[in-house]
């Protein structure tokens, strides 16, 4: 038999799960996504989202996150966060993650983002595949063809 503290009774487990922060929830959507777990994925967007987006349709915008974990490698780590802001002056917070293998590159050539409503919401009002673009030694991004 099993001592359970002085009263003899045994101890539950809390039955309250933990609440995630919302970088983690971030974290957490993208890897569904990086998976290909769309189902799981799709039931952390925002209802809002969701009642907008058929899950087919979020399928197919999940995708191309998808393939570039799979060129990538899945693994993802936190590369910055911030607010935007938009037209009607509402901000968005955003989770920008970058693929964990690329991380001695500066700027990383692939950003993975996640956004929120607000602070306090955990589900994902939107997302996104960045790709950043690494100007090639001597030739400037404004130059122009000669004209023939």
């Amino acid at each position: 038999m099993l001592a359970a503290g002085s009263s003899g009774m045994a101890q539950q487990p809390s039955q309250t799960p933990l609440r995630l922060s919302q970088g983690q929830a971030a974290g957490q959507f993208l890897r569904a996504v990086l998976r290909a777990d769309y189902l799981t994925a799709y039931g952390r967007l925002a209802p809002e989202l969701r009642q907008a987006l058929s899950f087919g349709r979020f399928e197919a915008a999940a995708r191309p996150v998808w393939k570039s974990g799979q060129r990538h490698r899945q693994e993802i780590e936190l590369y910055k966060l911030g607010f935007r802001l938009g037209d009607n002056g509402a901000s968005r917070l955003f989770y920008t993650f970058s693929f964990a293998a690329d991380s001695s590159l500066k700027p990383p050539p692939v950003l993975l983002e996640v956004t929120f409503r607000d602070t306090a919401s955990r589900a994902v009002l939107g997302f996104g595949l960045h790709t950043t673009r690494v100007p090639v030694k001597g030739v400037s991004p404004k130059a122009k063809s000669p004209k023939q």
